[in-house]
């Protein structure tokens, strides 16, 4: 069963907000009631830690965040990431879902440009860890 998930124009304006650099590093897509929707829930500028404590424990969301991170010489760079987060306790429905929803969203940002980091806990988003992959994309 394919299930059709729609990007609402906010989060394509959210997007393009955060790449012009306009006062936002961050932005938090989640699924509306019916899970056929993707939506904006947050758009800001949030450090790493604020990050992590944004996201919910058991529900899964699609993150847009503009990591910044030094190279091995110290200069100082960014890159966009594209974060699913699908942790571990997250209703096998939504999984489903959202893993339609992160295709769409990918597809409709231009996901060519994105970092796809997956992550089912905490680990898997330390930042050291994300600065290292970003360090070699």
């Amino acid at each position: 069963m394919s299930i059709d998930i729609a990007v609402d124009d906010s989060c394509i304006s959210a997007f393009w907000k955060l790449k012009s650099k306009q006062d936002i590093n961050t932005v938090i897509y989640r699924l509306n009631n019916l899970l056929d929707r993707c939506v904006v829930e947050h758009e800001g500028n949030l450090t790493h830690d604020e990050l992590m404590l944004a996201l919910p424990a058991n529900e899964p969301r699609l993150v847009i965040y503009d990591l910044p991170f030094a190279t091995g010489d110290g200069t100082r760079r960014n890159k966009i990431l594209l974060i699913y987060w699908l942790p571990q306790g997250a209703a096998p429905r939504h999984k489903a879902a959202y893993g339609h929803a992160h295709t769409a969203l990918r597809d409709t940002l231009d996901g060519s440009q994105l970092l796809p980091v997956q992550s089912t806990s905490a680990p898997d988003l330390d930042y050291h860890r994300l600065a290292s992959q970003a360090r070699t994309a």
